[in-house]
């Protein structure tokens, strides 16, 4: 096979599919190495320092996340029963309401954990706990007359991001063969 006998349109197109396979894997390597360190920034949150206000509205709560929080609940809306799991790790319901807070934010506040679907009535109120993902508040103590829920724990967050690299990085390797593979083919045809 000579260099004429090479596409020109369909190589430029699978070179570029590869070299952006190749461009994502290494940004997927990258993004790995960001997820570590945020892993060892929430892991190194000083759950058991002082207590913060809930963040105003626009207020970035990446860095204050799996830190103890403490709002006020003026209007919660919707209580529901989702899966959760309490602090023995039993299954059964965690209880959330999304509530409109003092300071104008809105977040969903984990109230607590039962074995019943049917949630308790919350009219709102004083609410500490632990400032999870999301912005969410997992009540510690549990409020509505509910048990204890396991606390939120940065260790429960994936790191998949090397799995996805070496995905792209098989993708183009993958293209880079059948390529090969339909080169051969064509010029044994010829």
């Amino acid at each position: 096979m000579t260099l004429r006998d090479i596409p020109v349109i369909p190589t430029i197109i699978v070179a570029a599919a590869i070299a952006t396979m190749i461009a994502l894997g290494f940004w997927q390597l990258g993004r790995s190495e960001e997820k570590a360190e945020l892993l060892v920034r929430y892991q190194t949150a000083p759950v058991d320092g002082a207590t913060i206000a809930y963040p105003d509205p626009g207020t970035d709560i990446e860095p204050l996340l799996y830190r103890k929080v403490e709002a006020v609940c003026e209007t919660p809306s919707d209580v529901r029963g989702v899966a959760g799991t309490n602090v023995l790790g039993v299954k059964g319901w965690a209880h959330v309401t999304d509530c409109t807070l003092a300071n104008g934010a809105e977040a969903r506040v984990d109230l607590g954990w039962s074995r019943n679907p049917q949630s308790p009535g919350y009219e709102g109120g004083a609410v500490s706990g632990i400032l999870a993902p999301n912005g969410r508040i997992v009540a510690d103590p549990p409020l509505a007359g509910l048990g204890p829920l396991a606390k939120p724990d940065p260790a429960d967050l994936p790191n998949n991001h090397l799995a996805y690299a070496g995905q792209w990085f098989f993708f183009a390797l993958t293209a880079l063969v059948i390529y090969i593979l339909a080169l051969r083919r064509r010029r044994r045809s010829a």
